[in-house]
Protein backbone atom coordinates (compact mmCIF):
# COMPACT_ATOMS: atom_id res chain seq x y z
CA UNK A 1 0.00 0.00 0.00
CA UNK A 2 1.39 3.11 -0.97
CA UNK A 3 0.32 7.32 -0.50
CA UNK A 4 0.25 9.86 -3.68
CA UNK A 5 -0.01 13.46 -3.40
CA UNK A 6 -1.42 16.00 -6.63
CA UNK A 7 -2.92 18.76 -5.53
CA UNK A 8 -4.59 22.18 -7.31
CA UNK A 9 -7.22 19.87 -9.54
CA UNK A 10 -9.45 23.00 -9.99
CA UNK A 11 -12.62 20.48 -11.30
CA UNK A 12 -15.02 22.65 -12.47
CA UNK A 13 -17.69 20.04 -14.20
CA UNK A 14 -20.36 22.23 -12.54
CA UNK A 15 -19.03 25.53 -13.22
CA UNK A 16 -17.40 27.37 -16.74
CA UNK A 17 -13.90 27.45 -15.32
CA UNK A 18 -11.81 26.08 -17.72
CA UNK A 19 -8.33 26.08 -16.79
CA UNK A 20 -6.92 26.29 -20.09
CA UNK A 21 -6.85 29.61 -19.66
CA UNK A 22 -3.53 29.47 -17.75
CA UNK A 23 -1.79 27.61 -20.28
CA UNK A 24 -2.36 24.87 -23.32
CA UNK A 25 -0.74 22.41 -21.06
CA UNK A 26 -4.03 22.31 -18.86
CA UNK A 27 -6.22 21.20 -22.17
CA UNK A 28 -7.60 18.08 -21.29
CA UNK A 29 -5.99 18.01 -17.80
CA UNK A 30 -8.49 15.41 -16.57
CA UNK A 31 -7.79 13.31 -18.56
CA UNK A 32 -4.39 13.23 -18.10
CA UNK A 33 -4.85 12.96 -14.17
CA UNK A 34 -7.39 9.98 -14.44
CA UNK A 35 -4.58 8.18 -16.64
CA UNK A 36 -1.75 8.46 -14.81
CA UNK A 37 -3.79 7.92 -11.35
CA UNK A 38 -4.99 4.64 -12.86
CA UNK A 39 -2.08 3.45 -14.14
CA UNK A 40 -0.34 3.42 -10.60
CA UNK A 41 -3.13 3.84 -7.67
CA UNK A 42 -4.79 0.93 -6.42
CA UNK A 43 -7.72 0.61 -4.05
CA UNK A 44 -5.10 -0.32 -1.20
CA UNK A 45 -3.58 3.18 -1.99
CA UNK A 46 -4.49 6.63 -0.38
CA UNK A 47 -4.09 9.98 -2.48
CA UNK A 48 -4.00 13.38 -0.96
CA UNK A 49 -5.10 16.51 -2.57
CA UNK A 50 -3.64 19.35 -1.05
CA UNK A 51 -6.60 22.08 -1.50
CA UNK A 52 -8.31 23.74 -4.68
CA UNK A 53 -9.92 20.28 -5.34
CA UNK A 54 -13.11 22.32 -7.21
CA UNK A 55 -14.43 25.54 -8.14
CA UNK A 56 -17.76 25.21 -7.21
CA UNK A 57 -19.12 27.73 -4.60
CA UNK A 58 -21.61 25.54 -2.61
CA UNK A 59 -20.86 22.14 -1.07
CA UNK A 60 -24.21 20.85 -2.89
CA UNK A 61 -22.24 21.62 -6.60
CA UNK A 62 -19.28 19.38 -5.94
CA UNK A 63 -21.40 16.28 -6.80
CA UNK A 64 -20.10 16.17 -10.34
CA UNK A 65 -16.53 16.82 -9.48
CA UNK A 66 -16.76 14.43 -6.30
CA UNK A 67 -18.45 12.04 -8.93
CA UNK A 68 -14.64 12.34 -11.05
CA UNK A 69 -13.15 11.46 -7.42
CA UNK A 70 -15.21 8.45 -6.26
CA UNK A 71 -14.62 7.24 -9.86
CA UNK A 72 -10.48 6.81 -9.19
CA UNK A 73 -9.49 3.95 -7.17
CA UNK A 74 -7.65 4.21 -3.38
CA UNK A 75 -8.97 6.28 -0.51
CA UNK A 76 -8.74 10.17 -1.01
CA UNK A 77 -7.72 12.54 1.82
CA UNK A 78 -8.43 16.58 1.05
CA UNK A 79 -6.63 19.29 2.31
CA UNK A 80 -8.62 23.02 2.27
CA UNK A 81 -7.29 25.15 -0.85
CA UNK A 82 -7.76 28.73 -1.16
CA UNK A 83 -10.15 28.80 -3.72
CA UNK A 84 -12.48 25.49 -2.19
CA UNK A 85 -15.49 27.91 -1.06
CA UNK A 86 -17.71 25.10 -1.12
CA UNK A 87 -15.58 23.66 1.96
CA UNK A 88 -18.28 23.51 5.24
CA UNK A 89 -18.06 21.90 8.30
CA UNK A 90 -16.39 18.36 8.66
CA UNK A 91 -19.52 16.89 9.72
CA UNK A 92 -21.56 18.47 6.66
CA UNK A 93 -18.88 17.13 4.37
CA UNK A 94 -18.40 13.79 5.42
CA UNK A 95 -22.43 13.28 5.72
CA UNK A 96 -22.89 15.03 1.93
CA UNK A 97 -19.95 11.79 0.81
CA UNK A 98 -21.84 9.61 2.74
CA UNK A 99 -25.49 10.65 1.36
CA UNK A 100 -24.10 10.86 -2.51
CA UNK A 101 -22.55 7.14 -1.51
CA UNK A 102 -19.04 8.32 -2.57
CA UNK A 103 -16.70 6.13 -0.98
CA UNK A 104 -13.17 6.43 0.59
CA UNK A 105 -13.24 9.74 0.87
CA UNK A 106 -12.07 11.87 3.78
CA UNK A 107 -11.12 15.08 5.14
CA UNK A 108 -7.97 16.69 6.97
CA UNK A 109 -9.01 19.82 8.69
CA UNK A 110 -7.78 20.18 12.11
CA UNK A 111 -7.17 16.99 12.80
CA UNK A 112 -4.67 13.73 11.09
CA UNK A 113 -5.31 10.43 9.43
CA UNK A 114 -3.00 7.18 9.60
CA UNK A 115 -1.61 5.40 6.98
CA UNK A 116 0.69 2.97 6.82
CA UNK A 117 2.02 3.09 10.17
CA UNK A 118 2.51 7.03 8.77
CA UNK A 119 0.66 10.27 10.54
CA UNK A 120 -0.63 12.56 8.03
CA UNK A 121 -1.05 16.48 9.05
CA UNK A 122 -1.98 19.57 7.59
CA UNK A 123 -3.59 22.90 7.22
CA UNK A 124 -4.09 24.68 4.68
CA UNK A 125 -1.98 27.77 5.63
CA UNK A 126 -1.79 31.60 4.26
CA UNK A 127 0.32 33.67 2.34
CA UNK A 128 3.24 35.45 3.73
CA UNK A 129 3.03 39.33 4.61
CA UNK A 130 3.59 42.53 6.90
CA UNK A 131 0.08 43.50 6.98
CA UNK A 132 -2.15 43.09 10.18
CA UNK A 133 -4.82 40.71 8.47
CA UNK A 134 -1.97 38.81 7.22
CA UNK A 135 -0.14 38.22 10.11
CA UNK A 136 -3.58 37.28 11.92
CA UNK A 137 -4.36 34.67 9.29
CA UNK A 138 -0.64 33.44 9.44
CA UNK A 139 -1.21 33.18 13.28
CA UNK A 140 -4.11 30.82 12.63
CA UNK A 141 -3.28 28.63 10.37
CA UNK A 142 -0.02 27.79 12.29
CA UNK A 143 -2.32 26.96 15.17
CA UNK A 144 -4.65 24.71 13.13
CA UNK A 145 -1.12 22.89 12.23
CA UNK A 146 -0.55 22.83 15.81
CA UNK A 147 -4.19 21.59 16.38
CA UNK A 148 -3.51 18.51 13.61
CA UNK A 149 -0.24 17.78 14.80
CA UNK A 150 -1.24 17.42 18.50
CA UNK A 151 -4.66 15.31 16.96
CA UNK A 152 -1.66 13.27 15.35
CA UNK A 153 0.10 12.24 18.57
CA UNK A 154 -3.15 12.21 21.07
CA UNK A 155 -5.02 9.52 18.38
CA UNK A 156 -1.79 7.70 17.17
CA UNK A 157 1.09 8.18 19.33
CA UNK A 158 4.30 10.48 19.23
CA UNK A 159 6.40 7.57 17.66
CA UNK A 160 4.84 7.16 14.44
CA UNK A 161 5.99 9.53 11.41
CA UNK A 162 4.95 12.44 10.79
CA UNK A 163 4.60 14.13 7.04
CA UNK A 164 2.47 18.05 6.49
CA UNK A 165 0.35 18.88 3.89
CA UNK A 166 -0.23 22.33 3.52
CA UNK A 167 -1.98 24.04 0.31
CA UNK A 168 -0.06 27.83 0.48
CA UNK A 169 4.08 27.37 0.85
CA UNK A 170 5.09 26.84 4.37
CA UNK A 171 8.54 28.35 2.74
CA UNK A 172 9.72 30.90 0.20
CA UNK A 173 12.67 31.91 -1.29
CA UNK A 174 13.53 34.91 1.38
CA UNK A 175 13.53 32.62 3.72
CA UNK A 176 16.51 30.14 2.38
CA UNK A 177 18.38 32.99 1.67
CA UNK A 178 18.17 34.62 5.01
CA UNK A 179 18.94 31.29 6.71
CA UNK A 180 15.12 32.46 8.86
CA UNK A 181 12.82 30.20 9.88
CA UNK A 182 9.57 31.17 9.46
CA UNK A 183 6.53 30.28 11.97
CA UNK A 184 5.51 27.23 9.89
CA UNK A 185 9.14 26.18 10.03
CA UNK A 186 9.35 27.01 13.94
CA UNK A 187 6.11 24.45 14.14
CA UNK A 188 7.70 21.58 11.80
CA UNK A 189 10.76 21.57 13.33
CA UNK A 190 9.03 21.41 17.44
CA UNK A 191 7.63 18.39 16.22
CA UNK A 192 10.30 16.53 13.53
CA UNK A 193 8.38 16.86 10.90
CA UNK A 194 10.93 15.77 7.65
CA UNK A 195 8.44 15.63 4.70
CA UNK A 196 6.48 18.38 4.09
CA UNK A 197 3.88 18.72 0.20
CA UNK A 198 2.35 21.84 -0.70
CA UNK A 199 0.69 23.29 -3.67
CA UNK A 200 -0.70 26.56 -4.99
CA UNK A 201 1.46 27.76 -7.30
CA UNK A 202 1.05 27.43 -10.79
CA UNK A 203 2.07 28.86 -14.30
CA UNK A 204 5.15 31.28 -13.84
CA UNK A 205 4.80 31.27 -10.46
CA UNK A 206 6.05 27.33 -10.20
CA UNK A 207 9.69 28.97 -10.52
CA UNK A 208 9.48 30.75 -7.36
CA UNK A 209 9.26 27.17 -5.41
CA UNK A 210 11.58 26.20 -2.83
CA UNK A 211 12.07 22.16 -2.85
CA UNK A 212 14.25 19.93 -1.52
CA UNK A 213 16.07 19.71 1.89
CA UNK A 214 16.32 23.10 4.06
CA UNK A 215 16.03 23.70 7.64
CA UNK A 216 16.23 19.79 8.23
CA UNK A 217 13.12 19.19 6.35
CA UNK A 218 12.38 17.99 2.81
CA UNK A 219 9.79 20.51 0.57
CA UNK A 220 7.98 19.62 -2.56
CA UNK A 221 5.77 21.32 -4.75
CA UNK A 222 3.08 19.23 -5.64
CA UNK A 223 0.49 21.40 -7.80
CA UNK A 224 -1.13 19.83 -10.47
CA UNK A 225 0.75 21.08 -13.43
CA UNK A 226 4.11 21.03 -11.54
CA UNK A 227 3.71 17.79 -11.46
CA UNK A 228 2.87 17.27 -14.96
CA UNK A 229 -0.36 16.10 -14.13
CA UNK A 230 0.86 12.92 -12.96
CA UNK A 231 0.85 12.15 -9.41
CA UNK A 232 3.68 11.76 -6.81
CA UNK A 233 4.55 8.93 -4.39
CA UNK A 234 5.18 10.08 -1.40
CA UNK A 235 5.46 6.79 0.50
Amino acid sequence: MAIYTIGDLHLSFNENKPMSIFGENWEGYEEKVKENWINIVTENDLVILPGDFSWSMYLKDTYKDFEYLNSLPGKKLLLKGNHDYWWSTVNSMRNYIKENNFKDIDFLYNNAYEFENKVLVGTRGWAFGEDAESKRMLNREVARLELSIKSGIETFGEEKEMIAFMHYPPIIKQDVQNNEMNIFIQMLKKYHIQKCYYGHLHSTAIKEAVEGKHFGIDFKLVSADALDFNLVKVE
